[in-house]
């Protein structure tokens, strides 16, 4: 079961946002609350590991465009 991290949503402009992580099944609708204190919640979307392969389709390979010429 992957795990989602969720933050409360401020209510005020100096309110900070609180991060916490739950354990969920694909399939489970996201929070729209905390499980703890009712705030309402939006799951955070992060980078994760990935895979690349294959070539970049740049000239001469190079994927970062260092210019030169």
């Amino acid at each position: 079961m992957p795990t989602y991290v969720y933050e409360t949503i401020p209510s005020t402009p100096d309110e900070t946002a609180e991060r916490f992580e739950v354990r969920q099944s694909m399939s489970d609708a996201p929070l729209e609350t905390h499980p703890d204190t009712g705030r309402p919640v939006r799951r955070v979307i992060s980078g994760g590991l990935g895979y690349i392969s294959g070539k970049s389709g740049a000239a001469g390979g190079d994927s970062m465009g260092s210019g030169g010429g």
